[in-house]
């Protein structure tokens, strides 16, 4: 069962002779459950395709469907509480916020929507990914592989149908790359989430479910 469909999915930067093609009538399907992984060399439209389908950038024409819901047929109040409640990100970069702790940090996606937090739900992520003992720490008194677990339960927290992860290891060592792989392909299968991650790292591509290879913003091969 598929949860988002893309349809002839284009994006274009610039005009005339300075005109760049990101996206080219990209068409694919991500299969609800599955741990999907997009490769690609630098520049071949991974990121720009990951961000369309999340709705955190709008392209030049096509259709992103999430439960058969077209999501640029919303308005942007609209397609910004879609993000906050059905969608989890993960970046390369963390993008925590150092002057709250860790715990204020995880359930920021919950109290930005002015929900209740399920208390039980958030300790069992934060336990099985091993910072439980870390809540009242503040980012930077953390290692960079327990800033990107952190980052991981954040996106955890809203209990997201999907998480879109774009090179969430990039700024790892070899252990703890492999660490967070493994505990996001545990949370996936214990939460009965959809991931799809952005990778260039063919080890990691191997233990996804679905690789989609992409090259000058078209898709290669699909499964």
């Amino acid at each position: 069962m598929n949860i988002l469909n893309v349809t002839c999915l284009t994006k274009t930067y610039g005009k005339s002779e300075n005109k760049c093609e990101a996206l080219k009538e990209v068409t694919l399907s991500i299969e609800k459950g599955k741990f999907t992984s997009i490769v690609g060399p630098s520049g071949s439209g991974k990121s720009t395709l990951l961000h369309c389908m999340a709705g955190l950038d709008t392209p030049t024409s096509g259709k992103v469907l999430l439960d058969g819901q077209d999501i640029f047929s919303l308005s942007e109040e609209k397609l910004s509480a879609l993000r906050r409640q059905k969608l989890g990100f993960i970046f390369q970069s963390f993008n925590l916020i150092p002057v709250i702790n860790v715990y204020e940090n995880i359930v920021l996606p919950i109290t930005l929507d002015n929900r209740k937090v399920d208390r039980e739900y958030i300790e069992g992520i934060v336990s099985i990914l091993g910072i439980n003992d870390k809540m009242n720490k503040f980012p930077n008194e953390l290692s960079g592989g327990q800033q990107q677990r952190v980052a991981i339960a954040r996106a955890l927290s809203n209990k997201p149908e999907i998480i879109f992860a774009d090179e969430p290891t990039g700024n790892l060592d070899s252990k703890s790359t492999e660490d967070v792989v493994m505990l996001l392909k545990m949370c996936v299968d214990k939460f009965g989430q959809t991931l799809v991650m952005i990778t260039h790292n063919n080890d990691i591509a191997k233990l996804s479910d679905v690789c989609i290879t992409i090259k000058d913003g078209e898709v290669l091969k699909n499964g």
